[in-house]
């Protein structure tokens, strides 16, 4: 299961392999921040309080947006966290930059 916080909405949903948790949060219509879909802009910048192995791995487009501390203390882009499989448990907050 994921659950995804946005600004005002939360919701849990069933793991989908292969989509960002972004797309997941669109899907099931959590406003979460965005704008490109591509990891340029960081507005989908999120905290993974849970399950982040079953995350892929960091991308290069997010090595070039964000600071490696980010990474330590829990962050992702949204966008380019992409589900590794069904059989996870992952929570993820909306945190942008402003």
């Amino acid at each position: 299961m994921i659950e995804l916080k946005g600004r005002t909405k939360t919701a849990v949903v069933e793991a989908e392999p292969g989509l960002s948790l972004l797309q997941l949060a669109l899907k099931h219509k959590v406003d979460w921040s965005s704008s490109c879909t591509r990891g340029t802009c960081a507005r989908c910048r999120c905290l993974i309080t849970e399950g982040a192995d079953g995350l892929e791995g960091i991308t290069d487009a997010e090595w070039d947006r964000m600071d490696p501390e980010e990474f330590e203390e829990g962050y992702r882009l949204a966008c380019q966290s992409i589900i590794k499989s069904e059989a996870v448990a992952i929570k993820a907050v909306n945190k942008p930059y402003f």
